[in-house]
């Protein structure tokens, strides 16, 4: 995620998140073996969304991610979420002609959720309500310079999160001997980003679009949880997904999480309190609290390693690909570097690279991707 707060008090989950890591680059020859070798002309006439299919590990991801919500036991909800799995089109314009956009911007900035809102621009673009911007499987997993900026990015960072949460599931019901809502946990956190194809949209020189704030975090979050209210989940299930940037376990992280639901409240069209959202009074989650939001908040954690790896991995990258790729300082700043790293990281993932680097340095590195894309 993006526009994180202090979550440092998670950071014993750094091994879980290690262990996604390290599944994702057991065997990095393996992994590049099955992906394609190109030219880098090839990889700048080539589509994000192209890329993410074109990439075994993606599209394992990918049908685990659509087989896991298959399981849902509740219809309703199960139904929604892979409706929103293939088209997360932002249905929530639906009910926003010019005046109630006006008013919603207006509302949003007089409670302190964004600053200066112009009503035509306070949200990112879109061409229709019904239809999604680009596809779940194309999308990033989060800014440009953040965890995840590549191609399947996002479909990567919801199957980590969604395994590690499982992983907490089960070790609940076996060492402390109840279990959770399952539903809730699977769909929390297979929504829990579910606006990013709308946000991170890929640009002309192939990164992506710069995200905004809003109520305090990144605006993907609170545009999601106003699509799952829009998309009629359960009250539950949204509050847990409401829950991923943050947890309710004090009162100044509650607060925030209320915020996050009274922002997507306003944009849903929706009354929390009425809608089961928020208690009596508006003032905390549903009392008392259910378990399932800690779950899908600390799920949310695999970031703490993807995101330094993806930033370091972007550095040597850049070094290799003035040595290698004859790149200059207009390249390396365009679309021909960002068709390197994003053709890399999608076929092997900058995760994999980055313990290619760590392991066995610079040559390492130089090494995994030169097998994908050919050097000039």
């Amino acid at each position: 995620m993006q526009f994180s707060h202090d979550r440092r008090r998670v950071l014993a989950l750094g091994a879980a998140a290690g262990t996604m890591l390290a599944m994702d680059a057991l065997l990095p020859g393996q992994a590049l073996a099955q992906a394609k070798q190109v030219s880098l002309d090839e990889c700048l006439s080539m589509t994000p969304e192209g890329m993410a299919r074109g990439s075994s590990r993606v599209m394992r991801s990918w049908e685990f991610l659509k087989k896991t919500v298959a399981a849902v036991k509740d219809p309703k909800a199960r139904a929604a979420t892979l409706a929103i799995l293939d088209n997360p089109a932002p249905t929530l314009l639906s009910r926003m002609d010019a005046r109630v956009r006006g008013e919603v911007a207006a509302e949003l900035v007089a409670k302190g959720y964004l600053k200066d809102a112009e009503p035509e621009t306070f949200l990112p673009p879109a061409k229709a309500a019904d239809k999604t911007p680009q596809p779940f499987i194309a999308t990033a997993g989060s800014g440009y310079q953040s965890h995840h900026p590549y191609p399947g990015g996002l479909v990567r960072h919801t199957v980590g999160n969604l395994k590690i949460s499982l992983g907490i599931y089960e070790t609940y019901q076996d060492v402390y001997g109840f279990t959770l809502d399952r539903d809730t946990v699977i769909v929390a956190q297979a929504l829990h980003d579910l606006h990013k194809p709308w946000v991170f949209q890929w640009q002309q020189d192939g990164s992506t679009r710069t995200e905004k704030p809003m109520a305090g975090t990144g605006e993907h979050h609170v545009l999601g949880v106003a699509e799952s209210i829009v998309r009629g989940l359960p009250a539950p299930m949204v509050v847990a997904q409401a829950c991923a940037h943050n947890h309710p376990g004090t009162d100044k992280d509650e607060a925030e999480v209320v915020g996050w639901i009274c922002a997507a409240s306003i944009l849903a069209g929706v009354d929390p309190v009425r809608a089961g959202l928020l208690d009596r009074g508006g003032k905390s989650l549903p009392l008392p609290r259910r378990m399932e939001g800690f779950v899908t908040h600390l799920g949310d954690h695999d970031f703490v390693l993807t995101m330094p790896a993806a930033q370091w991995t972007v550095a040597a990258l850049r070094e290799l690909a003035a040595a290698r790729y004859g790149m200059g300082e207009d390249d390396l700043k365009g679309a021909r570097f960002n068709a390197l790293r994003n053709y890399a990281f999608s076929q092997a993932s900058a995760e994999a690279l980055y313990r290619e680097y760590a392991t066995k340095g610079p040559d390492g590195l130089a090494s995994a991707v030169t097998a994908l894309v050919r050097p000039a």
